[in-house]
């Protein structure tokens, strides 16, 4: 299994508050997204990542959410395999003690 870049929360939370430009995607559920989202992020459900590639530039880095960091973990890993510069947030929204909407 390659490297993948990880991001802890307390870091995301330090460059948003920095006001750095992140390209975030939360892969949960609608269920679980409804219950709420760090602001700015795109929800992309997991399952529904190879019919979305288009979305994504292999220019710019994402930095990919779940509930525990394990999901968001397979999608970094199926994403790097096809080129894209990804991070995958450990500790997911479990972790996050920052603003949601």
């Amino acid at each position: 299994m390659d490297h993948i870049e990880k991001i802890t929360t307390d870091e995301l939370q330090t460059k948003l508050e920095a006001g750095e430009k992140l390209e975030l995607i939360d892969v949960r559920e609608d269920e679980e997204v409804a219950a709420g989202m760090i602001p700015g992020a795109k929800h992309i459900r997991m399952g529904t990542i190879p019919d979305n590639l288009d979305y994504f530039n292999k220019d710019k880095e994402y930095i990919f959410i779940c509930r525990s960091g394990n999901r968001s973990g397979h999608v970094c890993q199926y994403l790097h395999e096809q080129g894209y510069k990804v991070r995958n947030m450990v500790g997911g929204m479990m972790n996050w003690q920052g603003e949601t909407e």
